[in-house]
């Protein structure tokens, strides 16, 4: 049976903002595992706990420049009846001494040396007086003093890290310190974009006549990547439905964001090919901007399809696009922006049943609106400071009203 052509038909019914929410968690599921090595592991969500093999350190060492010797001998030693010991050799870092200390012998030992046999105790160099090759020790050292125990900082078998966690440079240095050369961690989703338009030209290229430059790549390309995606492939494709089929049909990415072609004009074939090749689970939503998104699957693709207007592509991108990523990769879904509370210089006007995005610019903790419509308007958000959604069960905002903002730099 013949689908429903929307084109040139408006949106007779939109899907609210939080039903397509859900429907964008309910398939956004996490991702397999992959195994990487760990020195490029910063960054990546753990896919499994990590439970040590080694002990760190795996031999008593040295914790002090100083005299390593046995505790036991020293015991009787004061400033008046000091007990000579003898110096007998040296030990540095990487070495080992052979031999065994025998009581009345002490060894010259660097910070991180293993401590040989027969010691247990570290006497600190500057409370040592040597002289041809002996040192006197004024007072007595306890068993264990500066000695660091095999599995001081960590223990075989303890667990180190959770599954899920997010790995910071520490952490890998952690997982390096017992020797694991790789570990397991979620891969990171896959997008492809395609760049529809006919009126579009590449980055880089000069704007001339009719034909404007697409900003929408050279946005979303660090945004995927702040959210943990792989920027697979761009395809910048012309307003042509059979082309544009064939994009759709055969991508093996894991997310495709489509942007323009996603409305209801003459032009706009994506919404109806989503819905001919797989499931068109919304399209049209009460937010402005964004009002032409959708959401569809194809092949158990996620397909997003996202407003060619910069402003709508970025409000739609961050409400929805990012919060799929995030979830495929392992990451937490909140927001990556600082809020802060400001109170509004002027009001805020917002329809029933709709989401403005609002872009605001803040001075002295007073928020000033420059833009909720504007769809085209990208140098609206560089002139922004902040920007605010309203709820849609609102009406917007009196002037003095305390709001939270989401701020754009960190």
């Amino acid at each position: 049976m013949q689908k429903s052509d929307v084109r040139m038909r408006g949106f007779l019914k939109r899907t609210p903002v939080n039903t397509l929410l859900s429907l964008v968690k309910n398939h956004s599921h996490l991702l397999p595992a992959e195994d990487i090595p760990t020195f490029e592991a910063s960054g990546r969500i753990l896919a499994e706990d990590i439970i040590s093999p080694a002990n760190v350190p795996d031999f008593d060492r040295s914790a002090m420049d100083g005299y390593a010797l046995n505790a036991e001998a020293t015991f009787g030693a004061t400033s008046y009846n000091p007990l000579m010991f003898k110096v007998v050799g040296q030990v540095t870092p990487g070495e080992s001494y052979k031999g065994v200390l025998k009581p009345g012998e002490a060894i010259s030992i660097m910070t991180g040396a293993p401590v040989p046999s027969g010691a247990n105790a570290v006497l600190m160099a500057e409370n040592a007086e040597f002289s041809n090759d002996h040192i006197q020790v004024l007072e007595a050292v306890p068993p264990g003093k500066h000695v660091g125990k095999v599995g001081e900082d960590i223990k075989k078998n303890q667990k180190l890290l959770q599954q899920g966690r997010c790995l910071r440079p520490q952490d890998i240095a952690v997982l390096a310190s017992v020797g694991l050369t790789n570990i397991k961690v979620v891969r990171k989703p896959e997008v492809k974009l395609l760049i529809t338009g006919n009126e579009l030209l590449k980055p880089g290229e000069q704007p001339s006549g009719v034909q404007i430059v697409d900003s929408n790549s050279v946005m979303l390309a660090p945004l995927i990547e702040r959210d943990g995606g792989v920027l697979a492939k761009v395809h910048h494709v012309p307003d042509d439905r059979d082309l544009l089929q064939k994009h759709l049909s055969k991508t093996d990415a894991d997310l495709v964001c489509m942007t323009g072609g996603t409305s209801v004009g003459i032009e706009d074939h994506g919404p109806m090919l989503v819905d001919e090749l797989g499931d068109l689970l919304a399209h049209g939503i009460p937010m402005r901007p964004a009002a032409p998104t959708g959401f569809g699957l194809i092949n158990g693709k996620k397909i997003f399809l996202l407003p060619g207007n910069p402003v709508s592509c970025l409000s739609a991108y961050d409400y929805f696009v990012r919060r799929s990523l995030c979830m495929m990769g392992g990451h937490s879904d909140e927001w990556p922006y600082r809020n802060k509370k400001v109170k509004l210089a002027t009001k805020i006007s917002s329809e029933i049943g709709r989401i403005e995005y609002v872009r605001l610019r803040i001075e002295n903790d007073l928020a000033f609106v420059i833009a909720s419509g504007g769809a085209s308007i990208l140098s609206s958000t560089t002139q922004a400071d902040a920007f605010l959604l309203t709820e849609e069960d609102s009406e917007g905002f009196a002037e003095g009203d305390e709001v939270q903002v989401w701020l754009y730099d960190s």
